[in-house]
């Protein structure tokens, strides 16, 4: 499975992004997870399952949703707390019911 993190810049959700990747384990090594400015999102969609946006961009939801949208990919606004706390089990479970994975 493939996820991407979208935020403003892409810089805040790098943090979030290493403890998604720690959350992996060994029996997960071929997945990936990316975080990128929002603004990139449609140049991207196709390489990925899932998009998550960081809280900051909370207002963008609508315009991110119909570009998920259109390719069939779900999306979610990151829950605030579990980003601020770099909760990245918590995100992976999530992305994962999302994906249906």
């Amino acid at each position: 499975m493939n996820i991407l993190l979208v935020c403003a810049g892409g810089i805040s959700t790098s943090i979030l992004e290493k403890s998604i990747r720690d959350a992996f384990g060994p029996e997960r090594a071929d997945w990936k997870v990316e975080a990128h400015p929002v603004d990139q999102l449609e140049a991207l969609i196709d390489d990925f399952d899932v998009v998550l946006l960081g809280p900051q961009i909370r207002h963008k939801l609508r315009a991110v949703e119909k570009t998920c949208a259109a390719k069939g990919k779900p999306c979610e606004v990151i829950d605030s707390r579990d980003y601020a706390l770099s909760k990245g089990d918590k995100v992976l479970k999530r992305a994962i019911e999302l994906a249906g994975a």
